[in-house]
């Protein structure tokens, strides 16, 4: 393109947000649509997930900005634009991108014209850019968390400038609204509430990658659920790195607990559900409205990280084994139906056996319904990666080996408990394993299979819980 009129679509951009976006939208289908025609064929775009459930509400904007710059989605790699939108929490989660980096090169030297981005967690790290910038000449486009709306002015400077483009901010306050996105799932949608983490759990680079808590208004995030109901969405997830810090950077102040009930309000919606939420933020005003109201579901992810207040004090969790047992027994007691999933880490620096101990007691007094399990994974920048007396690798493997056998012991015993009960699940998609089938998804997040078709998913149908399989029901529908 000639400079001067690269130069003059930049100065036309218009300055405010989603506006500029949408320019940039536009100007990347013009040149799309000229490539896919001199192709003939499609101009293909894929976007590939690492880590959690934010990580994949940003893909799903990710796709939405390129399906509305003329990009056809794609599940291959060999694409004409990949993206990776990258993890950071453990260091293998990097080692991941790493090795498929290689491949992406492999398919870049067969297309030459192929546009490699790299976004999210991982390219917060300075180490890792430099990395990137040195070892991995071949990428076209590095970007962070905080400007992922930036996506279409990004890649039509790439696709003009014909260089690497790099572009990480530090922080930010800004939260951008009214992007397109393309959902995963037509019934079922995640909801940003907030962004970033003010936490700094000693062992967690979070808060150095996704930034400080912003929090989106209330106004917004209804707006939002409104417009899913309208396209058929029955079921909302809340999310947040701790939505129970919901609103208190907005003024007036806002609590999750009231934020919960102006979603449960909208007409049309049948089951919100909510991750993540940290032990010392949970209110007596949040489990009242959990067991208020029957359109949140009854699960609750409540990690624990360890059952011992020194290490959780090392940890910088901020509450201790008493803490968390009288708050899970709150819990409970309010909510006799909920189910209790939990985090745990195995091997925190200067775990001892006797600090093991008190985790596997927690487990023992809580039962949870399951608990994903992990080893400490040393992260660079975070300060228990500094820590003395780190536990050796033989140590931290027993001790998980150990832990999980507990932990599947309880969740087996606690897993058929429902039993014999007629529940309403929601049908998420076919019985990979058993035609004639479909998978639905308990209120309680444990899920059931039963006879089904296609026409089924989507919809909320009762069951009859015939039998427990470990971590899952057989059932019968109801009419």
């Amino acid at each position: 393109m000639d400079k001067t009129i690269y130069v003059k679509i930049i100065e036309q951009a218009p300055a405010g947000e989603p506006e500029r976006q949408h320019y940039f939208m536009q100007k990347l289908r013009d040149i799309v649509t000229e490539r896919s025609n001199r192709l003939g064929r499609p101009f293909y775009a894929n976007v590939t997930t690492f880590g959690c459930q934010m990580n994949a509400k940003d893909s799903e904007k990710l796709l939405g900005i390129l399906e509305e710059a003329g990009f056809t989605p794609s599940e291959k790699e060999a694409s004409d634009f990949v993206i990776y939108n990258t993890c950071t929490v453990r260091d293998n989660a990097n080692q991941r991108v790493y090795g498929r980096l290689g491949y992406l090169n492999s398919l870049k030297q067969k297309n030459p014209d192929m546009i490699i981005a790299l976004c999210g967690c991982m390219m917060q790290e300075p180490s890792v850019v430099e990395k990137i910038k040195k070892s991995y000449r071949f990428v076209d486009l590095i970007f962070g968390t905080h400007n992922i709306f930036k996506l279409a002015e990004l890649l039509y400077r790439q696709m003009t400038e014909r260089h690497m483009i790099v572009d990480i901010w530090d922080g930010t306050d800004e939260i951008v609204e009214k992007l397109p996105a393309e959902r995963k799932y037509s019934f079922k949608s995640g909801v940003n509430i907030m962004y970033g983490c003010n936490n700094f759990c000693s062992y967690c680079i979070v808060p150095y990658v996704r930034g400080r808590e912003r929090s989106r208004s209330p106004e917004d995030i209804v707006d939002e659920v409104k417009n899913l109901v309208k396209d058929g969405v029955v079921e909302v997830m809340l999310l947040g790195q701790n939505v129970n810090s919901y609103g208190k950077t907005l003024n007036p102040p806002m609590s999750f607990a009231e934020l919960l009930k102006r979603v449960a309000d909208v007409e049309g919606l049948e089951r919100i559900r909510f991750m993540t939420s940290h032990p010392k933020d949970l209110s007596d005003e949040l489990i009242r409205v959990m067991r208020d109201c029957p359109k949140v579901c009854r699960h609750l992810h409540l990690p624990l990280q360890s059952g011992s207040s020194r290490i959780l004090s090392q940890m910088n969790r901020v509450y201790g084994k008493e803490q968390y047992l009288a708050l899970a027994e709150k819990i409970k007691t309010e909510i006799p139906d909920i189910s209790l999933t939990t985090d745990i880490i195995v091997g925190f620096p200067g775990e001892t056996e006797d600090d093991f101990q008190e985790t596997l007691d927690v487990v023992r007094k809580v039962r949870y319904d399951s608990a994903f399990t992990f080893l400490y994974s040393k992260r660079t920048g975070t300060p228990a990666a500094a820590m003395e007396n780190q536990v050796p690798e033989e140590i931290m493997k027993d001790r998980f080996d150990r832990l999980l056998k507990e932990v599947q012991r309880i969740s087996a015993e606690v897993s058929g408990k429902d039993v014999g009960k007629v529940m309403p699940a929601l049908v998420e998609g076919l019985d990979d394993h058993n035609p004639g089938m479909v998978t639905g998804r308990l209120s309680n997040n444990i899920m059931v299979h039963f006879p089904g078709e296609a026409s089924d998913i989507g919809r909320i149908i009762p069951v009859k819980l015939e039998e427990s399989r470990g971590f899952y029901y057989m059932g019968t529908r109801l009419p």
